[in-house]
């Protein structure tokens, strides 16, 4: 089939608009799934995407539809996530393609993500079909979407298109707007074969299996491919493409969106955004990818049984080969023994990540509290990275330290504004700019240091607008703060699992309300045990650990006082000597305890 008879696209939305439902729609109506086989949420395959209602991996699918024009159309489509963790999906499904349906709530209406996804795809120069989802929905406000269309994504009334992913109205029409919108493949008439990397799985007997996008050239099975960020060579097993599961071709050639199982058994091998061309025929350009992720969120993973040690490792390497944005590093710590300190894009990720080493690998872990990469300078000059508030240098050589911040995008009803406005400021936020979108709602640009996030500014920012608040947000620049190091002392020996980097104006809150905590969890110790919150050597906050009492007056019937004291006394000398020399043993579901409750 000709190149021009192919259409490639992915849908993009904010969290929870309808993509799922819709491209469960578009593979009905195109017979590419029957609907004996066709289930809920077809694309998502995994169990937590099933669960929780969300996509976290993009999934590529090959559609063929006869067109009102009597010519069969081949569609590849990307069904992308929304959530804003897992933008970097986003924007490799559509370096991908030449266009993007961008679905819109109707009774929500343009939402945080919507933006933001929507400029990612101008911003790579894609035709962007906007389609209102959920139309039949009661409380669907038809003008309120067209309205804010126009006024915050410059899209005009005339382009919209009417849908239900549903009930599946509006369905055709789509499927004939990406015929007549979305241009046929670009970039095909480039001489040598080029291919971009979207994404990469590991299989167990396959080795690694790319997933790509050919934009010129053709590949086929016995091919000598070359990766061009390496240079290096792998011979070419097989090829094939997603209906939706993977079906085998004779070749890949332009325009074709599909998979590459070659020779190469190490995933680190492949990098996603690379391109890849034939050994005899090479390209001498790369294609545009898109920009290395990076990670933003750090948290140290330990097994709760320390036998388990090698099977998290496993667990992590696993997860590591088809998810490019989680790295990770063997530490360790008194408290908790082996681990490794990872690294996330956000929140969700980690929580995603944890979830899967639960389920999918049958491993019980505990993680410590988030922390984000600090830059800190000291005054000889040297300039250090800081991901774990252990390895923070002495406070007397240290000049300064700057966090990262956030730029946010935070769109919320009007009646939230004075609440939400409090709750930036509690996070030490500023508030830019306010844009008002429609009669209800409001936009808030504000600048946020990403570390006061972590925890729980979202489940916060949904519980004040009563689920309606929606938030986008994209790495800011790094800024100089007043940030302390805060250790907790059990018994005058520092625990490093607990230590955090913290504002010096939080920290006595914070501190207080850490001893008090641990001090209720640890179990009643044969002396007076002291917990203490500490800044350098200053001790800001203390409780106490309760003590066991042995009753030793209990065989004193009447009689002179004095026999009662001795004996307390003498209680009283044995505890003070225990004290001296006693350990504290905190029991590992302290631990776990106190850092589930963060």
């Amino acid at each position: 089939m000709s190149e021009l008879y192919t259409r490639n696209f992915c849908i993009i939305a904010h969290v929870d608009h309808g993509k799922t439902t819709l491209s469960d729609r578009l593979l009905q109506q195109t017979n590419t799934v029957s609907d004996r086989v066709l289930t809920a949420q077809h694309l998502d395959s995994m169990d937590l995407e099933k669960e929780r209602g969300i996509t976290i991996k993009s999934h590529p699918v090959t559609m063929h539809y006869k067109a009102k024009d009597g010519i069969t159309y081949k569609l590849n489509l990307m069904d992308t996530p929304g959530h804003v963790d897992f933008s970097y999906e986003v924007s490799r499904s559509l370096a991908a393609c030449e266009g993007a349906l961008l679905l819109i709530d109707a009774a929500q209406g343009v939402e945080a993500q919507t933006v933001a996804n929507a400029h990612l795809a101008f911003a790579q120069k894609l035709k962007v079909i906007p389609v209102i989802n959920k139309i039949d929905l009661p409380s669907a406000n038809l003008e309120m979407c067209i309205k804010q269309l126009e006024d915050i994504l410059t899209i005009p009334e005339e382009e919209v298109i009417l849908a239900s992913g549903k009930s599946g109205i509006g369905i055709t029409d789509i499927l004939e707007a990406v015929i007549s919108r979305i241009p046929p493949p670009r970039w095909t008439e480039y001489k040598q074969p080029r291919c971009l990397v979207f994404d990469s799985i590991y299989d167990s007997y396959r080795g690694v299996i790319a997933y790509v996008r050919m934009f010129s050239g053709t590949i086929k099975a016995g091919d000598m491919m070359l990766l061009m960020s390496t240079g290096q060579k792998a011979e070419v097993k097989e090829v094939g493409i997603f209906m939706p599961k993977m079906e085998k071709i004779a070749s890949l050639g332009p325009g074709d969106v599909g998979y590459i199982v070659s020779s190469i058994k190490e995933p680190s091998d492949i990098k996603t955004g690379d391109t890849i061309t034939l050994a005899n025929k090479a390209a001498t350009e790369m294609l545009p990818g898109y920009k290395e992720v990076r990670p933003m969120v750090f948290c140290g993973l330990y097994p709760i049984d320390s036998n388990d040690y090698e099977k998290l490792k496993a667990a992590l390497g696993r997860l590591r080969l088809n998810d490019s944005a989680f790295v990770y590093s063997s530490e360790s710590s008194v408290a908790l023994g082996f681990g490794f300190r990872c690294g996330f894009l956000g929140l969700l990720h980690m929580e995603i990540i944890q979830e899967r080493i639960r389920r999918e690998h049958d491993v019980d872990i505990i993680s410590t509290y988030p922390s984000v990469i600090y830059k800190v300078k000291t005054y000889a000059g040297e300039l250090m990275e800081v991901d774990n508030p252990v390895n923070l240098p002495d406070a007397g050589i240290i000049e300064q330290i700057s966090e990262p911040t956030i730029k946010a995008s935070i769109h919320i009803p009007n009646d939230s504004m004075g609440d939400i406005l409090a709750m930036i400021m509690e996070k030490r936020g500023t508030v830019d700019h306010t844009d008002t979108l429609d009669a209800n709602r409001v936009m808030l640009t504000c600048a946020l240091p990403l570390n006061e996030i972590l925890v729980d500014f979202n489940d916060r920012l949904k519980s004040v607008t009563h689920g309606y608040g929606s938030m986008d947000y994209e790495p800011g620049e790094y800024r100089v703060s007043d940030l302390v190091k805060m250790e907790i002392l059990v018994n005058g020996d520092p625990v490093d699992a607990f230590a955090s980097i913290v504002h010096r104006d939080k920290a006595d809150g914070r501190g207080r309300e850490f001893c008090e905590r641990l001090a209720k969890i640890i179990p009643p110790q044969m002396f007076k045990v002291a917990i203490q919150a500490a800044i350098g050597g200053k001790v800001i906050a203390r409780d106490n650990v309760k003590e066991m009492r042995k009753d030793v007056t209990a065989k004193c019937y009447g009689g002179d006082i004095s026999r009662k004291r001795k004996l307390l006394d003498k209680q009283k000398e044995g505890k003070k000597k225990m004290k001296q020399f006693g350990k504290v043993s905190i029991p590992s579901d302290a631990f776990i305890q106190v850092l589930k409750n963060q």
